[in-house]
């Protein structure tokens, strides 16, 4: 089992930076793939970043160049840096990550709100 608990969250004024983080806990080294997804309301859930065990990424194209995803392995911890926020980017943003025997884990969310 992996748990998975973020936080970052907030109201931001468009153009503006916040960078949300992602805790992980339990069993850790089964992780192979972890990324971050939003729902604004009364849309799906969507894709924002992904980030696999070799390094690489993968952004929607909504987000590239604005959004950047990293990990820190020592800390157990996953990352979204978000520049150049517009309110469009205004969503719930939850953590994701799939196991090895491709479970896959969600946080409980955090809020993010761009304002005009």
């Amino acid at each position: 089992q992996v748990q998975l608990v973020e936080s970052g969250g907030g109201l931001v004024q468009s153009g503006r930076s916040l960078r949300l983080s992602c805790a992980a806990s339990g069993s850790i080294s089964s992780i192979n793939r972890m990324g971050w997804y939003r729902q604004a309301p009364d849309k799906e859930r969507e894709l924002v970043a992904l980030i696999f065990s070799s390094g690489a990424t993968h952004y929607a194209d909504s987000v590239k160049g604005r959004f950047t995803i990293s990990r820190d392995n020592t800390k157990n911890t996953l990352y979204l840096q978000m520049n150049s926020l517009k309110p469009e980017d205004t969503a719930v943003y939850y953590c994701h990550a799939n196991d090895r025997y491709s479970r896959a884990y969600w946080g409980q969310g955090t809020q993010v709100t761009v304002s005009s």
